[in-house]
C-alpha cells in the first residue's frame, strides 16, 4: 500500500516519500490487515461526515470565520481557478497558493502554510 502510494504521488508531482510516510501512518491505525477491512475503516470515516444537504458550495457565503485556501499549482485534477472560485466565495477568506504543490501540502510548505493562517488573525 506504501509504495503504491508513492509511485501515485510521484505520477501527480507531490512527494512520494511524504505519500509513503503518510500510507504507512494510515495502515498501522486501520483495525485490520485484510484490503476490504482497510477500505472500509476509511470510506466509513469519509462518509460518516458527510452532510450533503444543503450542498456545501451553496453555504460558503455564510462562513463567519477567518479561512485560508490552500492550493496547489500543479494539481493534475483542480485547476488554480477552483482555489480562487472558492477564495471569492467565502467572505474575507485568502487565497494561498504553493507553486511546488500538486494535490497535497508538502511538508516543506508547513511553515509557509503556518504562517499564512496565522496571519488570518
Amino acid at each position: 500500500m506504501a509504495e503504491f502510494a508513492a509511485a501515485g504521488a510521484e505520477i501527480l508531482g507531490d512527494d512520494p516519500a511524504a505519500a509513503r510516510a503518510t500510507a504507512e501512518r494510515i495502515f498501522d491505525r486501520t483495525p485490520g490487515t485484510r484490503p476490504a477491512v482497510q477500505m472500509a475503516n476509511q470510506l466509513g470515516m469519509v462518509f460518516s461526515r458527510l452532510d450533503c444537504t444543503p450542498r456545501w458550495r451553496e453555504r460558503l457565503s455564510g462562513l463567519a470565520v477567518p479561512t485560508l485556501v490552500v492550493h496547489g499549482r500543479r494539481d493534475p485534477f483542480f485547476p488554480v481557478g477552483n482555489g480562487e472560485a472558492l477564495a471569492r466565495e467565502i467572505p474575507g477568506a485568502r487565497l494561498l497558493v504553493l507553486e511546488r504543490a500538486a494535490t497535497a501540502i508538502p511538508d516543506a510548505a508547513a511553515d509557509e502554510v503556518a504562517a499564512a493562517m496565522l496571519a488570518l488573525g
